[in-house]
């Protein structure tokens, strides 16, 4: 009788430690399919903006880019142009030399002043 008890408390805990780990699984997938969504900008959009567009015409072709890897994206790039306000991206297009390419937009007084592109570090 004892042994039937242990086994189903290891059961019972088997059981609810693959459903916290199918929890967990759903929940960074959906963390990842997030982020791709704020961060991701297609290489096209960034060739067809030009300095000197403006701001919200700009933003308006651009995903929001709040997101948990935000930091991570401003390693290893230019100095920010002072007074302006960034936004950092991933590249939808095929990685470079096996690393991601990072696309960078400044923004100063409502314009695009700088794009920029540089490998994720």
């Amino acid at each position: 009788m004892a042994q039937r008890k242990g086994c189903l408390i290891g059961c019972a805990v088997a059981l609810v430690l693959g459903v916290g780990l199918l929890i967990a699984v759903v929940f960074g997938m959906g963390k990842i399919l997030d982020m791709a969504d704020k961060t991701l900008v297609d290489p096209v959009v960034y060739e067809a903006v030009k300095i000197g567009d403006a701001e919200g015409e700009v933003r308006g072709k651009l995903p929001s880019g709040d997101s948990f890897v935000k930091s991570a994206l401003k390693e290893g790039g230019p100095v920010e142009p002072e007074g302006s306000t960034c936004s950092w991206y991933l590249s939808s297009g095929e990685a470079e030399n096996g690393q991601e390419t990072v696309l960078r937009f400044c923004f100063k007084d409502g314009k695009l002043t700088e794009k920029t592109r540089y490998p994720m570090k």
